[in-house]
């Protein structure tokens, strides 16, 4: 029971460390807690960047819920991309974290809007905390991209 306990510690410590880190902010001398800010490339939509900052703390077995993210048309977005992609309304999970050996994860998550022709990231926790899920939301228009669709004209 102890050697499975020590693995979880360590995998959790482990999963904090990331080749994709952009940033790193200290929230003080007297805290363990650090700003972590991360880059994610969407496999699908290479031509997308999302950047997301979340409190990271040390030495503790759940990190807190809160993130935020932000992101950007970085590259080409191709209608074969958009045709690739799940377009369900609950779209699909393109990046996941875990937050803590007790089940709580960080994920973001696609969704097509074909009506307003953009792309929605949804960054949220699996956790519920303090009587909410946290969550954090941010868009990619196609507009100006070889995706967009020029839209029929009204009558």
């Amino acid at each position: 029971m102890k050697k499975t306990l020590l693995a979880l510690c360590f995998a959790s410590l482990v999963a904090g460390c990331s080749d994709n880190e952009v940033g790193d902010i200290s929230l003080g001398v007297f805290t363990l807690k650090d700003i972590k800010v991360s880059s994610l490339d969407d496999d699908k939509i290479s031509g997308v960047t999302c950047h997301i900052a979340s409190i990271e703390a040390n030495l503790s077995l759940s990190d807190p819920s809160d993130s935020s993210i932000s992101c950007r048309q970085t590259g080409d977005i191709t209608p074969e991309m958009i045709a690739a992609i799940d377009k369900s309304k609950s779209g699909e999970v393109v990046f996941k974290q875990s937050k803590s050996i007790f089940f709580k994860t960080m994920k973001v998550r696609r969704i097509y809007d074909a009506e307003n022709q953009t792309l929605l990231y949804l960054s949220y926790t699996t956790k519920e905390t303090e009587g909410s899920f946290k969550h954090s939301l941010s868009t990619v228009p196609l507009w100006g991209t070889k995706a967009y669709v020029e839209p029929l004209p009204q009558k």
